[in-house]
């Protein structure tokens, strides 16, 4: 019987970094977001993150309950005064939250460009900003929604379509495709980009193996994925020469 794949995500975004992300990537004002087209974004990503068969955590469900209401009430006649008093204060709760972990945010990012993070205080045990060699563009770390929406252009450029299958394991071995991942990676000069691990001619299943290794790997550690711009190019970064074996050796333990 085939099994399907499920990448955990534990170390990776929550809800608000989705709806940060979708007010940045669309330059809005959080004060006036339209609740409309944000939810209808939001439901989208989420919906793709389900079809890979994410470990998604249920608070980006609870949000997703949360935006449809606004989005029902912003598009039905006005109701009672008890109506629209308990929509308001959903909505104003909402920006609330978000201008609220926006500031935390920033408070993070602004303690990084002062290089506290190198003293380990804040970190997870690698830093989150490098500077390649010969490369002065001071790099960012991407996100989850990044590499999705990164996913997306991928299926664009190469005509397969939106719509996600469910992979399973008997198709195209997610565990292959890291092992294929690690060697690419050392064998590389520098970094790879990420349109650049999937080849023009590569079926869905084969970009969803990819992509899901690519997430794995991130999961372990095992790589690193910056932007030298917001919503700019990917490029992924190898782990040090000296714990590849120590990688290969975990990967072939994993059943």
């Amino acid at each position: 019987m085939a099994r399907h794949y499920t990448v955990k995500l534990d170390n990776f975004e929550g809800p608000l970094d989705l709806l940060l992300y979708l007010v940045r990537k669309n330059e809005i004002d959080i004060e006036h977001i339209p609740i409309v087209s944000i939810t209808q974004q939001y439901l989208e990503y989420l919906e793709l993150m389900k079809a890979l068969n994410l470990d998604i955590a249920g608070e980006f469900l609870v949000m997703a309950s949360t935006l449809l209401y606004l989005k029902s009430r912003a598009l039905l006649p006005s109701g009672t005064d008890e109506d629209i008093d308990e929509e308001q204060t959903t909505l104003d709760d909402l920006k609330r939250q978000l201008l609220e972990y926006q500031q935390y945010k920033e408070a993070a990012r602004h303690l990084k460009e002062q290089n506290i993070l190198e003293k380990d205080v804040f970190t997870r045990g690698t830093h989150d900003t490098i500077t390649p060699e010969g490369n002065e563009m001071l790099l960012q770390e991407a996100s989850l929604f990044d590499l999705i929406a990164a996913l997306q252009n991928v299926f664009k450029r190469s005509g397969l379509g939106s719509d996600v299958m469910e992979l399973t394991a008997e198709e195209i071995s997610v565990k292959d495709k890291m092992h294929e991942l690690l060697d690419r990676l050392q064998t590389c000069t520098d970094h790879l980009v990420f349109e650049d691990l999937f080849q023009h001619q590569a079926s869905r299943s084969e970009v969803i193996a990819t992509f899901l290794a690519l997430l794995e790997l991130i999961r372990l550690q095992a790589l690193r994925i910056y932007q030298n711009t917001s919503f700019g190019t990917i490029y992924i970064y190898p782990v040090a020469p000296n714990t590849y074996h120590a990688l290969t050796e975990q990967l072939d333990a994993i059943s």
